[in-house]
This record gives C-alpha cells, sequence and structure tokens, in this order.
C-alpha cells in the first residue's frame, strides 16, 4: 500500500443522466440516474481504491446533497478534511446522455455559479492542505469553470511549488467549458491560461488534443513522441508527459492505449491499445489512467516507466466496463489485465 500523499483539487457535481442509452427526450420527464462526478475527484477517488493515502479538495454548499457527496468521497477512503463548505453557490450539476453505436455520447453543462467556481482562493489554506504531499494534480477543467478558479488554481500551484509537492497536470480540454473571457475563442483562451500554468507542472497528462492545446504552431503530421518532446523543450520544468491513445470507431466500440515520455531518458514507453467491443461508460476513462499512472509512480515495483503506463493503460481500459465516473477496480484486477487476464473469465 502507498504511503505517498496524493492532492487532487476541482469540481465534483452531480450526474444526471437516463436510464441505459435513452435520449434524454425520451427520459424527460421520468425516471434519471444520479451519480456524482468530476475529473479530479474521479482521481482522488481511483487513487484510494487502489491504497493510495487521496485528498480531494473543493468547495460545496452548505445542504444535504453536498453532504452526500462528501459522504460519497469518504466511502472509499477519501480524505475529505479540507472540503470547503460555504454558503455562496451551488452544486454543478451535468447531464450525460450516453451514446450507443454511431450515435455520439452528449454532455450539456449546468455548473455556472458552483460553489468552486466563485470560491476564492483565500478560503483554502492551501499550506496545511499541501504540507507532506508527494503529488498534487489539478486539471484544465478547473481553470475552464471562472477566472476565480483559474486563478485559484493558481495560487494553489505555486504553494506546492514552494513547498516542494510535485505537480501533475491532467490537461482534460473541454471546449464548452473555456466560456468566461467572452470573445476569446475557447481554444485560445484554454492555451492562453494553460500556458501560464505549464511552468510549474511536472508531470503533464492528456491526450493528443490536449497537447496540441497547449502549444503554438504544431506541425500537422507531428507524431505523439513529438508532441512530447515539444512540450519538455517549451516548458523545461516538465519531466514526463503521459498521453492516452484514443481512437473510437462508434461510441460502442473504442481502441485504449498510452503512451509516457521521459524528458532526462529522452525515451518513450508505450502500451499497446486494448480493443474495448462493448463499452458500458467511457466517462471516467481518462482519470482511472491518471490515477493509475500516479499510483503506480508512487509504488515501489511498479514505479519502472514501461510498469507505469502498462498498469495505467490497463486501469483506463477497465473503467469502460464500469457505470458512472469512478472506477471501481482493484489494483489485483489491474494487474491481472496487465499479466493478460483479460478474457472475462469467471473468477470463481
Amino acid at each position: 500500500m502507498s504511503a505517498a500523499r496524493i492532492v487532487t483539487f476541482g469540481e465534483i457535481m452531480g450526474r444526471i443522466s437516463p436510464p441505459g442509452v435513452k435520449r434524454l427526450a425520451q427520459a424527460m420527464p421520468g425516471e434519471m440516474e444520479l451519480t456524482f462526478a468530476g475529473a479530479e475527484a474521479s482521481v482522488a477517488m481511483s487513487l484510494a481504491y487502489l491504497g493510495s493515502a487521496a485528498s480531494f479538495v473543493t468547495a460545496l454548499p452548505n445542504h444535504a446533497v453536498a453532504d452526500a457527496v462528501v459522504a460519497n468521497l469518504r466511502a472509499v477512503g477519501v480524505d475529505t478534511q479540507h472540503v470547503v463548505r460555504t454558503n455562496e453557490g451551488r452544486l454543478g450539476l451535468y447531464f450525460y446522455e450516453k451514446g450507443a453505436n454511431q450515435r455520439a455520447a452528449n454532455v450539456i453543462y449546468d455548473r455556472d455559479g458552483s460553489s468552486v467556481a466563485i470560491t476564492p482562493a483565500g478560503a483554502y489554506d492551501w499550506s496545511g492542505v499541501l504540507a507532506g504531499a508527494e503529488w498534487f494534480l489539478v486539471s484544465g477543467i478547473t481553470p475552464a469553470i471562472s477566472r476565480n478558479a483559474a486563478e485559484v488554481t493558481r495560487v494553489a500551484m505555486a504553494t506546492a511549488v514552494a513547498q516542494g509537492v510535485k505537480i501533475a497536470c491532467d490537461m482534460n480540454y473541454r471546449s464548452k467549458l473555456w466560456q468566461w473571457d467572452a470573445p476569446t475563442p475557447a481554444r485560445e483562451l484554454a492555451t492562453r491560461t494553460m500556458r501560464d500554468l505549464m511552468p510549474m507542472v511536472d508531470l503533464f497528462i492528456g491526450g493528443r488534443e490536449d497537447a496540441v492545446a497547449v502549444l503554438k504552431d504544431v506541425p500537422a503530421d507531428a507524431t505523439n513522441e513529438d508532441l512530447a518532446r515539444r512540450i519538455c523543450a517549451a516548458f523545461p520544468q516538465v519531466k514526463q508527459v503521459a498521453m492516452t491513445l484514443r481512437e473510437g470507431f462508434s461510441a460502442s466500440q473504442q481502441s485504449f492505449g498510452g503512451m509516457l515520455y521521459d524528458a532526462a531518458a529522452n525515451q518513450t514507453w508505450s502500451e499497446a491499445p486494448y480493443l474495448i467491443s462493448d463499452v458500458v461508460d467511457r466517462l471516467g476513462a481518462g482519470d482511472a489512467f491518471t490515477a493509475g499512472l500516479l499510483f503506480a509512480l508512487t509504488i515501489e515495483g511498479l514505479n519502472d516507466p514501461s510498469k507505469a503506463i502498462a498498469f495505467a493503460t490497463a486501469a483506463g481500459c477497465l473503467a469502460h466496463s464500469i457505470e458512472g465516473d469512478f472506477n471501481y477496480c482493484s489494483r489485483a484486477e489491474i494487474e491481472a489485465l496487465v499479466a493478460g487476464g483479460g478474457g472475462g473469465r469467471v473468477i470463481r
């Protein structure tokens, strides 16, 4: 079990979905499914489930639904002592319509004015939050939701740097969210904001679109390894770049692989994609990948780059088989898949 303390910061929301693969128009009015979700919370949940000392930091309103959010996190061992409770703001929501076959999935956000979007940096005890932590995880989602949230992220990252805490950034570019500096286009705002934060980052995580979003003048034929090298050249603090390698044949069939580049070694380790022929729920797979990578990098015996990326990729693959955003897969299950145990046999 990992002794490393890993802190994540971001928003946790209510996820509202129609049952099965119904369209929203089919299901409403009627019965809907409510779970809790959010990229950084998903990482914390996965880390705790794997055995890490995971802490999640956010701001939540003072009401019973937010109490249930905190209880949900605590149920799998996430440390919530630094969650800020406030009378200002609301619980963010999003509506998720699953895709099927050639019909794409769709997300509708309803998170303007959420507590984490409006709570100022001074409301958090960042020195106390980060005391004794080995890693601090942020994503490109929280800075996207409001100007204030971007500033809170910057203050938190600066504190982490001052205290010698390594920073991982999962870019998670969401074009629908970068709207707080209109009429600046979403991609331009994301690139400008995240490039200001990148000099503090030690580990960059994302997909190809995420890597392109923090770079300038990228040739269309640049390979993934080229992108990783360009990130490390543009931001010398970045020591490693991890990328998810996803290809979608339809909403129901995907392939999921991974890559890890180490700047000091100037070497890349790649994990061949898994073919996922019956996607249960693809949301949270990237967060499972991130959690798997951070977990592996803090565990003796798993922290070799080739083993770490294999573990992270298997974690992301298995997340496609779990309903909801959180990856309820154990270390043993992930290692079994790495070892070739992906046949789906019943374990008796």
